[in-house]
């Protein structure tokens, strides 16, 4: 016979939609929505997290790899690339995309005025536009409500492909691949700083909400290099298990997510500089991204053509959104 306890539990169960005698999982839907831009495809896709549904496919150029939602949340705006990847011979781009995200449409184009292969774009506390420019050696700084090219800032180094901009907006630190530098600039004199010397070669770029340190990655080993703003120095190296790719910080600075396109998202104590967890995912050399709650991270796999979500809080993988090869680029979007 069924105890009055346990058949209370049983009800329980049944209203909440879960088991009350097994731990809670993690929800597997935030709410938000994702704007990714698909390289193989030629595409940006408005995805509502909330129902794993995508909204919008919009048609762009040949080939948008990043993007960067203006803060007002109205529109992305894609580096037209090219065909090829970075170094690589192919087509070179000059243009920069529009998409409404209201009317879900193209509703535009920048021309940069040369081919220079730009790629990645961010916003700056004043509201500029911040684009690498790969074959120019510089990022240029662009005003979306001109829809123009205003100035170009030199990095001094080829392959500045990545960048990020500190909170007070008074600088920017990009990751020069092939020659293992980042390049320190300042924004309001629109001018190379230095170059800080890293490894043979590295990928990719992020850094912590107090702008106190720059992470990069060495591709020759499987490290993790943290660049001390106050000095533009290498403060020092993590350790990883594997070569990382891409990574994020997350809202509270405690905590580094990155992606090892070996298969594997490393959730890294940056007060310890030590991995807490290593969890497998499909082999990427995707986008991560931290929610702005920083409850959750997403990766993109391209290879896979899917979108990871990892739960911060409790370690665990949420169900993959399926979508198709070639997703790159993310970028969030708190409402429509």
């Amino acid at each position: 016979m069924i105890s009055p306890l346990l058949r209370l539990l049983s009800i329980a169960a049944f209203l909440l939609g879960t088991s009350a005698l097994s731990p809670s999982r993690p929800q597997a839907y935030p709410p938000g929505f994702l704007t990714i831009v698909n390289q193989r495809e030629h595409s940006v896709m408005l995805l509502d997290l909330s129902t794993r549904s995508t909204l919008a496919n919009i048609d762009v150029g040949v080939n948008g790899h990043e993007l960067a939602v203006s803060p007002d949340g109205k529109f992305a705006y894609v580096p037209i690339y090219g065909n090829a990847g970075v170094g690589m011979p192919g087509t070179d781009g000059r243009t920069i995309d529009i998409i409404d995200l209201h009317n879900r449409t193209l509703a535009g184009q920048i021309d940069l005025g040369e081919p220079v292969r730009p790629h990645c774009a961010k916003f700056g506390p004043d509201g500029l536009l911040y684009v690498s420019a790969e074959l120019a050696n510089a990022i240029y700084v662009v005003d979306t409500a001109a829809q123009k090219l205003i100035a170009e800032i030199p990095t001094g180094q080829p392959q500045s492909h990545m960048l990020v901009i500190s909170p007070d907006g008074r600088r920017a630190y990009t990751a020069n691949v092939e020659s293992g530098t980042v390049s320190v600039l300042d924004l309001q004199k629109r001018s190379l700083i230095t170059v800080i010397p890293v490894a043979k070669k590295i990928q990719r770029i992020s850094i912590s909400p107090d702008g106190r340190r720059v992470f990069t990655h060495d591709q020759d080993q499987s490290r993790i290099a943290i660049i001390d703003t106050a000095t533009d120095t290498v403060a020092g190296f993590i350790a990883v298990p594997n070569t990382v790719y891409s990574s994020a910080v997350t809202p509270d600075g405690e905590t580094l997510v990155a992606n090892a396109p070996a298969g594997k998202i490393f959730v890294i104590d940056l007060a310890q500089s030590k991995v807490n967890a290593s969890i497998e995912v499909p082999p990427s050399a995707g986008q991560i991204i931290v929610a702005p709650d920083g409850s959750r991270a997403f990766l993109s796999c391209p290879q896979a053509g899917s979108i990871q979500i990892l739960d911060l809080q409790s370690g665990k993988l949420a169900a993959a959104i399926p979508l198709s090869k070639g997703v790159d680029g993310l970028a969030w979007l708190p409402s429509l």
